[in-house]
């Protein structure tokens, strides 16, 4: 667990959850915990499970074995809409924002379980803040947007769900580093004003380190390491494997022999 929330109640916890696709095993065993204002983060390649924990945990694909529980209660193959009303919302791969409604309707649907009008209004505002191009878009077709921004629009589609923790699956895929840079910034800063406890499952480690207190490295459906992601930063399993630093060492020394040849 991460030292700085050593003391912070679980607000989810996976004990030997198993979930699969017909006959193929996605993930095995795995178990992990979030803390209340945390940034946890599960770092693995293409294919290796991160997204079937998130689909597991908010209800989309039932588990096999194992149990999951949110705030203390067993949500273990919840319905995903009763999941949503306990306050744990899952922002998918790929957006999936209504591309035939304006914005600002997609914000709506994102509190469609509330019925504090004015504080919806609060909080539409309050969205706006952290991306001032969703109001200069608000009453444009959601389809229209660009990735970056229906990726903007995702994530503050599940903030108006006035959520106790957001799933955030692969927020950069398919975005250049600049705007990846900048949808990370955000997220750190949601999390640290608003107190947001986030799970982002992410293939960008680099960021993802950066940005998250603790984090678990799961390849073929199993958890293989956890630990704060600052001391993950310095294992130099995860410098080669997933920072590419050790590669990125070795090219640099071939290239400074191949230049010490020519002199």
């Amino acid at each position: 667990m991460s030292d700085a929330f050593v003391d912070r109640p679980v607000v989810l916890k996976l004990s030997n959850v198993e979930s699969a696709y017909g006959p193929i095993k996605a993930i095995r065993g795995v178990s992990l915990q979030v803390r209340e204002g945390e940034i946890a983060t599960v770092l693995g390649s293409n294919g290796a499970g991160k997204s079937t924990i998130l689909k597991t945990i908010s209800g989309i694909i039932d588990p096999r074995k194992g149990s999951i529980e949110f705030q203390g209660a067993d949500i273990t193959a919840q319905d995903p809409a009763r999941v949503v009303q306990r306050g744990l919302v899952h922002v998918p791969e790929g957006r999936e924002v209504f591309p035939l409604l304006s914005v600002r309707h997609n914000l709506l649907m994102g509190a469609y379980t509330r019925d504090d009008q004015d504080a919806v209004e609060r909080d539409i505002e309050t969205v706006f803040g952290y991306f001032p191009i969703l109001r200069e878009r608000a009453e444009q077709d959601a389809g229209l947007l660009s990735g970056g921004q229906q990726q903007m629009l995702a994530i503050s589609r599940a903030l108006m769900a006035n959520p106790k923790l957001v799933m955030l699956d692969e927020p950069s895929l398919g975005l250049s580093p600049k705007l990846t840079k900048e949808i990370f910034e955000i997220v750190v800063r949601i999390n640290r004003e608003r107190g947001t406890t986030l799970l982002l499952v992410e293939q960008n480690a680099h960021m993802a380190l950066n940005a998250a207190d603790y984090g678990y490295v799961l390849e073929n459906g199993r958890i293989v390491m956890e630990d704060t992601c600052a001391r993950l930063r310095e294992k130099e399993d995860i410098k080669e494997f997933y920072l590419g630093l050790k590669e990125e060492g070795v090219r640099a020394d071939r290239r400074w022999k191949k230049k010490k040849t020519w002199r």
